[in-house]
């Protein structure tokens, strides 16, 4: 059994965050340690309230979880601050596992979780250590400072750009294009792009679409 590292917010409804990378993890069959970053209230449809926990607290529960197993790969979520984004940076090992960056910035029910500070932040010290860094449309312009992109030739171009910032991989998720279908972009390496029209071991490519396939499962079974 893989042992991930989830290190973000709490999400009270339920739908995001630590809450959903610990199910989804538990049914993939892996293991989840927990370094909580924040709480949040909200629910799927409002935002209330915030309430950020400190750095140190968040570099204990870090150091705790390296204590407690073998960590195989660490999945990063809402980091809500730039002292809490240094804090992440200086706990995590300089040759450590994967990390799987997510990008968030601002919930589905539009409160901000991460400041202005905090992103400039995640882009020079987290960014370049992502071995995947997985935002979506909204998040990949933020990080880049333009506009969303829309079209295919726009998506590979900010791709391209995210991997010139130093993550080693791009998974660029297009659930919120104009299109009807949600197509993601895979960009690693030299490799040829990979449209996903649709951390166990598996490569790159294969875990992407693996994740394609339990996201379009979970849409099936809300529908």
């Amino acid at each position: 059994m893989s042992t991930v590292l989830v290190i973000a917010g709490s999400d009270s409804s339920g739908g995001a965050g630590l809450t959903r990378d610990v199910r989804t993890l538990t049914r993939l069959e892996a293991r989840a340690l927990c370094a909580i970053t924040a709480v949040t209230a909200q629910s799927d449809a409002s935002f209330g309230a915030v309430h950020v926990l400190p750095p140190e607290l968040v570099r204990a529960q870090i150091a705790a979880a390296f204590a407690t197993a073998r960590i195989d790969a660490i999945k990063i979520g809402m980091l809500a601050t730039a002292a809490t984004v240094q804090a992440v940076a200086a706990s995590l090992p300089a040759k450590g596992p994967p990390i799987v960056l997510d990008p968030v910035l601002v919930s589905t029910s539009g409160g901000e979780l991460l400041d202005r500070g905090g992103r400039e932040a995640l882009r020079t010290l987290l960014l370049p250590r992502a071995t995947v860094l997985t935002p979506n449309i909204p998040e990949a312009a933020a990080l880049l400072g333009a506009a969303c992109a829309r079209g295919e030739q726009e998506l590979l171009h900010q791709a391209a750009a995210l991997r010139a910032l130093g993550a080693a991989a791009v998974l660029l998720k297009g659930g919120h294009a104009e299109e009807p279908e949600a197509t993601d972009l895979l960009l690693s390496g030299d490799a040829k792009p990979r449209w996903l029209r649709l951390g166990a071991g598996l490569d790159l490519a294969a875990a992407c679409m693996r994740a394609k396939q339990h996201v379009t499962q979970l849409l099936q079974q809300a529908d």
